[in-house]
Formats: C-alpha cells, structure tokens, sequence
C-alpha cells in the first residue's frame, strides 16, 4: 500500500471484531499480509479455526490470559505489554501490510496499558501500514489521531432478550 490509515472501531454495539475480520480478510484475499494481536483472549475462537486457513498471509497472536475479567492481575499487564511491544515490532518490521490491534481500546480502559502507548504506536506508524484499533471505550484522544471511526451503536439485540451469545455468530 502506498498510504495506510488509522481506523477505530468502537462503541457498545456488537460488529467491532467482524468489521476489522472481515477488512483482514478482504487485505488477504488482495494478497496484502495481516498481522492481528488479540488483547484480553486466550482460546480457540471460532474466528481463530476460520483465520488459521490464511495462515500465509494472517497471523493471529493471542496476548490475554484466561480468566480476566474486572480487575486487572499483574499477569494481565504483563501479558498485554508484551503483546502490545510484539505488536509494534510487527509494524515497524514491514513485514505486514495490516496490523489490527484487537480488543485493545478496553486494555488499555482497563489500564493493561495506557492510551499514550497507543498514541504512540499512531505516530510511529510506517507510510503503508493500515492500522486498525477495536473495542469498546475508544479514548478520545485516540479518536481523534485516527483516520476513520465507526462507532457501532445497539439499535435492538436478542442478548437483552436473554440469548447466550451463539458459537459461529458471537463467539
């Protein structure tokens, strides 16, 4: 790519994850390579089965441990740091044309890291690097440095009807 941007995908409604799936997805089927760090997960996700048939050109890394949920252990911020200096090193490689940094707008909510390390991932950004941030509680100052910012907002969902979130469609 000549030119890549900053996306944000954000807000309380469920497509976060799936959009920025379906770009690496699209990038892939243009021949461009993906690089994905997956922050707060750990397992064998449906969308891990469906992206390991790109493995030549996406890679999924997971950087969260199971059982997190409120509050932050040592070892979730460990775990995080990590994932997000593995995930610089993958931009800054020029190795990957697309790197999503998913789930990370609640880590770093959650403090696994801070919003300014964010921030300085999108100044040190090589020319043709797309990169993309998920999850809920997007920083402001992070919306504001991106290119693009889709907030994605609950009109109607069956979960407040007490449906558990389905294997293949949520999860």
């Amino acid at each position: 790519m000549e030119r890549g941007y900053v996306q944000v995908y954000t807000g309380d409604g469920k497509g976060k994850t799936t959009a920025a799936l379906g770009l690496a997805v699209r990038a892939a089927g243009a021949g461009l390579s993906v690089y994905i760090a997956q922050f707060m997960k750990m397992g064998e996700y449906s969308e891990i089965k469906a992206l390991s048939r790109f493995s030549d050109l996406i890679t999924v890394e997971q950087h969260g441990l199971s059982g997190f949920v409120k509050t932050p252990r040592p070892a979730d911020v460990r775990a995080a740091q990590k994932g997000l200096a593995k995930a610089k090193e993958a931009m800054l490689s020029g190795d990957w044309d697309l790197v999503i940094l998913e789930e990370a707008n609640v880590a770093a909510w959650f403090g696994l890291f801070s919003v300014e390390d964010l921030l300085a991932l999108v100044r040190e950004k090589p020319e043709g690097v797309e990169l993309v941030f998920t999850g809920r509680n997007a920083h402001p100052d992070l919306i504001e440095a991106a290119d693009l910012v889709t907030e994605m907002k609950p009109v109607k969902h069956y979960w407040f009807q007490g449906v558990a979130a389905r294997t293949g469609i949520e999860k």
